[in-house]
């Protein structure tokens, strides 16, 4: 049995936790603002606290700082139903031991109980209490509320701590770049970023440009040339493709992590290497070290940690979120009145299998704003490339019952919000819980 202390200002859904979690075997309690709290669990000290991000009297940032100041033994998993990169990242920073997305399943809560009581002995023997300076205010944002992604924002958090050596792996289009700005603007915020493809310059100039080089180091060498590791300072320095690095350089690489120093080409001198060395790449750098085409010994050095981004068509319930994102963005840029997108829009992208990940979806709106006819965006407006697109919804002549009905609408409108309980509700015109109800009525699920 394990004490669980709810602070979440949606009183049914404490309620509703409360009810399951003792049916499982847990005691739990609970308050509606961070004042009653805070004053409660100075006299209890539960295994586990829920605490939501959005409370009546204080950000749930705020309370998590002041119970890691003085409720150490107790791990705290922030809830939430917003999408807030900057909350996750920073609560993972701040010492929360896990972050949850609203809708959750119960199952989630009993999962996290679990592996809680596992590792609950070395929590309360060692308090992790991580508190650091705050992220920088406007860090990248990465668009997303499914499972997988809000893990990658959460490793983020995570990594932010330390400068350890990242490899992100991901296909083509997922945004490999836009998570290592943010790791960076996490880690080293106001310092140098300083991004290279390996892929983009000649593998004869790839040298020149890491490494700077000293004057009459070659022909038309006239003056000294500093190089991008020298740039990055203490900041960070991100190797897009790395996958094409050319074998011979692979050696000098390993060097770099392995001793922190450097020799500009035709160069005798030291220079200290500081920065954070973020790794990418779309291809399988195991292959390659099978086939001999990667060393292995650098491909150890640098998926010391790794991040693995899913695929667009792996997180499609994202999408509404993202072409609300991109929408504006694009249509600033593009100096058009697009402000919107049917429903049915958003219901074809998602059964369109998206081989260019996020990358196409921006070059899909990006046309689909340009030729609008009005300040909505039709599903009449979309162009996708061959090849992609999912088998179609069955026909609309299909006679359905009201049971039937009622469950796709709902299911609809669901995946139209990003499984938003709220925003659902609202559009329905129905109350919350009501919602909510319907939901376990039909055994609907999130998709992951």
């Amino acid at each position: 049995m394990s004490t669980i202390f709810i602070i979440d200002d949606d009183e049914e859904l404490c309620n509703t936790l409360k009810f399951h979690l003792r049916d499982n075997g847990h005691e739990v309690n609970y308050s509606t603002n961070a004042s009653q709290a805070l004053e409660a669990l100075d006299r209890l000290n539960p295994d586990l606290i829920l605490l939501d991000l959005n409370l009546p009297d204080r950000n749930g940032l705020e309370v998590l700082k002041s119970l890691q100041e003085s409720h150490t033994n107790s791990p705290v998993v922030m809830i939430t139903g917003e999408q807030d990169m900057n909350a996750t990242i920073e609560a993972m920073r701040s010492g929360a031991f896990d972050y949850l997305r609203k809708p959750f399943e119960l199952d989630d809560v009993l999962i996290l109980i679990e592996k809680i009581q596992r590792f609950n002995p070395l929590l309360k023997k060692h308090s992790a209490r991580v508190i650091t300076e705050a992220v920088s205010e406007k860090p990248l944002e990465i668009i997303g509320s499914s499972k997988k992604i809000v893990e990658v924002i959460k490793q983020i958090g995570l990594l932010s701590r330390s400068h350890v050596t990242v490899l992100i792996e991901g296909e083509s289009g997922t945004g490999k770049e836009l998570v290592a700005r943010a790791l960076h603007e996490a880690t080293s915020p106001g310092k140098p970023f300083v991004a290279i493809n390996c892929s983009s310059v000649v593998s004869t100039l790839l040298e020149s440009e890491l490494f700077g080089y000293e004057k009459g180091a070659f022909t038309g060498a006239a003056s000294l040339k500093k190089g991008k590791l020298d740039f990055a300072g203490n900041g960070s320095v991100f190797l897009d493709e790395i996958g094409d690095m050319p074998f011979e350089l692979q050696a000098k690489i390993l060097r770099v992590l392995q001793q922190k120093v450097f020799e500009r080409v035709g160069g005798l001198e030291n220079i200290a290497f500081n920065a954070r060395v973020i790794t990418a790449t779309n291809r399988n750098l195991a292959s390659l070290v099978e086939k001999g085409e990667f060393r292995e010994d650098l491909y150890y050095r640098l998926a010391v940690t790794r991040i693995n981004l899913p695929s667009l068509r792996e997180r499609t319930e994202d999408i509404p979120l993202l072409v609300r994102h991109l929408i504006g963005r694009i249509a600033r840029s593009l100096h058009r009145n697009v402000e919107g997108i049917e429903q049915e829009a958003i219901l074809r992208m998602q059964r369109y299998d998206w081989p260019g990940n996020v990358r196409e979806l921006e070059n899909v709106l990006s046309r689909a704003i340009a030729l609008a006819k009005g300040a909505v965006i039709s599903a009449d407006d979309l162009e996708f490339s061959l090849g992609g697109v999912k088998s179609e919804v069955p026909a609309h002549d299909k006679i359905l019952s009201l049971w039937e009905l009622e469950k796709k609408h709902i299911e609809k409108t669901l995946i139209a919000t990003g499984w938003n309980i709220t925003q659902t509700a609202k559009t329905l015109q129905i109350a919350p819980n009501t919602l909510r109800n319907k939901i376990s009525k039909f055994s609907l699920r999130k998709p992951l």
